[in-house]
């Protein structure tokens, strides 16, 4: 028996229509910002942006008003525009403060990355009690640096443990801290043993990050290690690895504490930094205008070097 086909149709299953796309509606700008998550997130992150604005943003703009004038400390204020800087780039302590620093910056940068980064790789592995040794390479961070400083003057200093030692092997070095050759390495060391154990955690959650996938296949590839570290460790790692750099830059170009406790910018200013400079320049001889143009100075080399790492290390598509 056949069945009729109304004029005008056609013959096609139910199942064959497609059903209609219903598009959901996109939330405007104006709604996502004041929902009451976003409402939320801005009661957590408000603290932060008012201290951050607080005591690092205003502090640098007035540091820049400060660097184009003269201040007494009456508060009287005179502009002198870029008297200053002028002054600035003429002055041969000025240059060798741009020296010592560089000098120490190029110590403790690698030295602080390549110690953080192998003391993360070696703690990147499931063993019994590591949680124990990962906080304890983390103490150094929470240690006062006045309280290390006074340690490493003790162990650098002529018969301390360090010249006692080497004295075994037959090298005579005496105090470290008043040799203008090797109180840089010196602070360089401390700073880095200060540092690494903020920077390991910053790098192990990186490592800890890569998915086990790519060292599986790579190791049933036959690759070493150092195969799988250099080609998987390391491009993967290079978002974490940027902001140790960063950190470790301005925190080197910014170095004051160790140095104040340790050598006081000695000996004949072989540890006299930029840092150490404002300070002598401002609380020393109170030419606070004169002590802001180094500031200035300071901020723009810890930028462009930023931003060429930034460059060079980036992200992952960099």
């Amino acid at each position: 028996m056949s069945t009729s086909v109304a004029p005008g149709t056609t013959d096609t299953p139910a199942d064959d229509v497609e059903p209609s796309v219903v598009t959901p509606r996109v939330a405007s700008w104006r709604e996502l910002a004041t929902s009451r998550g976003a409402l939320i997130a801005y009661a957590f992150i408000f603290p932060y942006v008012a201290f951050f604005l607080a005591f690092r943003i205003i502090p640098a703009l007035y540091g820049i008003v400060l660097s184009l004038g003269d201040f007494s400390l009456s508060g009287r204020f005179k502009f002198v525009g870029l008297e200053n800087f002028t002054r600035l780039f003429q002055d041969d302590v000025f240059w060798h403060s741009l020296q010592v620093t560089a000098i120490y910056a190029v110590l403790a940068i690698p030295l602080s990355v390549v110690l953080s980064l192998f003391m993360a790789q070696l703690c990147n592995r499931t063993m019994r009690g590591m949680s124990f040794y990962r906080a304890l390479f983390f103490l150094p961070v929470v240690t006062s640096p006045v309280i290390s400083g006074i340690i490493f003057v003790w162990l650098f200093s002529g018969g301390g443990p360090i010249d006692e030692t080497l004295g075994l092997l037959g090298v005579e070095l005496g105090s470290w801290l008043q040799h203008q050759v090797l109180v840089l390495p010196a602070l360089a060391l401390v700073a880095a043993w200060g540092s690494f154990g903020y920077n390991m955690l910053i790098l192990l959650a990186g490592m800890l990050a890569i998915p086990p996938d790519y060292y599986e296949a790579a190791e049933l590839d036959g690759t070493s290690a150092w195969q799988r570290f250099r080609y998987i460790t390391l491009p993967l790692l290079k978002p974490a690895l940027f902001f140790v750099l960063v950190l470790e830059t301005v925190k080197s170009f910014q170095a004051f504490d160790i140095i104040y406790v340790m050598t006081g910018g000695g000996p004949a200013r072989g540890s006299y930094t930029l840092t150490f400079m404002i300070f002598d320049q401002g609380f020393g001889y109170f030419e606070f205008g004169y002590a802001s143009a180094v500031g200035v100075v300071l901020l723009v080399i810890t930028l462009v070097l930023s931003l060429i790492q930034r460059r060079l290390v980036g992200g992952n598509n960099s």
